[in-house]
C-alpha cells in the first residue's frame, strides 16, 4: 500500500520583493512524502504562486488528495510512468503532478544510490551556473545590490522591470558592475502589447541586455516582439499556453519545474523548445529546498549535451533560514552529490 503524506510549509522573506503581478512577503509550499514501506520513500514538493501562475493552492491540495486514492493500491514495483499517467488520467494540474514526479525521482535516485542528475542524463554537469536576482526598488539599491552579486562572482544579474523606474534602475546596475557581466530584465508580461513592449525595450536595450524575459504575454504578440526587438527575448509565464514551448517564438525558453509538471515534463519540454530553435534554461517560481535542487538537477542534466545560460535558481537565500541551503558560491550552484534530490 502506498502512502501519500501532505505537509504545508511557510517561507518568508527575508526582505520584501516587488514584481509587476504584486509584493511577495512570504511563500508556502507544500511538501510531499510518498512511502511504499519502512525506508522506500520519495520526498517532492508543490509550489504553486497564485498571484504568478495563477493556480490556487487549495486546488494543488485538491489534486494531491485525488492523488492519493488514486495512488493507494499501487505496488512497490510500479512503474514511474504508469504512475504519474493515471494521477494525470484523474486530474492533470501540473504542479500537483510535479509533487508526484519529483517524489518518484527522488526515489529512484535514492533506490539507485545515484543522484537525480545522473539518472536524466549521462554525464550530467557537476555545477550550474546562476544568476542573481536584484529586487531593490531604488537606484542606489539595485547598484549595490548588483555590486555585491559580482563581487561574489555572479556573471548574470536580473533587474525586474515594469514597476517604475525601469531606466534609471537598470543604467545604475550596468553602472555598478561594468560592462563585462550580462544583464537579463523580467517584465513578467507588465507590458500590454508588442508595441508598448519594443518601445520599453529599445529604451533599455541602450546598457546592453543579455535577455528580455516575457515583455508581454502570448505566443504571437511575443514572436511580434522578437522580429523587431534590439534584445534577445525569452519565454517565460506564455510557456504555459499550448504549443508555446515548442513554437519557435523566441530566442529562449525559461522552464520551471512545477509548471512542466516535474522534472519528466521539464526534460520533454527542453527537448521540444530546442529542436524549435531556442535556447533553454532553467528558473525556480521562488520554489522551496526540493524544487529548487530539482532544478538544479535538471538543468545540470540539460548542460551535459550544450552550455545553458545561466539559470534562475538563486532563489533559497532570499528566504529566512535558507541561506546555506544550495548556496550559490562563485556564481555556481553545486549538484547535490547524495542519492536522490537533496
Amino acid at each position: 500500500m502506498t502512502r501519500l503524506e501532505v505537509i504545508p510549509r511557510r517561507l518568508l522573506l527575508r526582505s520584501p520583493l516587488r514584481t509587476s503581478w504584486g509584493d511577495m512577503r512570504e511563500r508556502e509550499v507544500l511538501d510531499v512524502r510518498l512511502e511504499w514501506g519502512e525506508g522506500d520513500f520519495g520526498l517532492g514538493e508543490a509550489a504553486p504562486l497564485e498571484p504568478y501562475d495563477r493556480v490556487p493552492l487549495a486546488a494543488v491540495v485538491a489534486a494531491l488528495q485525488a492523488y492519493e486514492a488514486v495512488l493507494r493500491d499501487a505496488g512497490p514495483d510500479a512503474g514511474h510512468a504508469e504512475l504519474l499517467a493515471a494521477c494525470a488520467a484523474e486530474r492533470e494540474l501540473p504542479h500537483a503532478l510535479a509533487a508526484i514526479d519529483l517524489a518518484l525521482w527522488d526515489r529512484a535516485g535514492r533506490r539507485s544510490g545515484r543522484p537525480v542528475a545522473q539518472l536524466l542524463a549521462a554525464g550530467a554537469a557537476e555545477s550550474v551556473a546562476v544568476n542573481a536576482t536584484i529586487g531593490a526598488e531604488d537606484r542606489a539599491g539595485a547598484a549595490a545590490d548588483a555590486a555585491a552579486a559580482v563581487s561574489a562572482g555572479f556573471e548574470c544579474v536580473k533587474v525586474k522591470v515594469g514597476i517604475g523606474d525601469d531606466g534609471g534602475r537598470v543604467a545604475a546596475v550596468r553602472a555598478a558592475i561594468g560592462p563585462d557581466v550580462a544583464i537579463r530584465v523580467d517584465a513578467n508580461g507588465a507590458w500590454s502589447n508588442a508595441h508598448e513592449s519594443l518601445v520599453n525595450l529599445r529604451a533599455l536595450a541602450l546598457v546592453g541586455l543579455e535577455y528580455a524575459e516575457e515583455p508581454v504575454h502570448g505566443i504571437d504578440a511575443l514572436r511580434a516582439v522578437r522580429a523587431a526587438s534590439p534584445v534577445p527575448i525569452a519565454m517565460d509565464e506564455t510557456a504555459a499556453e499550448p504549443g508555446a514551448v515548442a513554437s519557435g517564438a523566441t530566442d529562449a525558453v525559461c522552464l520551471k519545474v512545477g509548471r512542466c509538471g516535474g522534472l519528466t515534463g521539464l526534460m520533454r519540454d527542453a527537448r521540444a523548445a530546442r529542436a524549435a530553435g531556442s535556447e533553454v534554461y532553467v528558473a525556480s517560481a521562488f520554489d522551496g529546498p526540493l524544487g529548487v535542487a530539482a532544478g538544479v538537477h535538471a538543468a545540470a542534466a540539460l548542460g551535459a549535451t550544450r552550455p545553458l545560460p545561466p539559470c534562475g535558481l538563486a532563489t533559497l537565500g532570499l528566504f529566512e533560514g535558507l541561506e546555506d541551503v544550495l548556496p550559490p558560491i562563485g556564481g555556481m550552484i553545486a549538484v547535490p552529490e547524495r542519492p536522490g534530490l537533496l
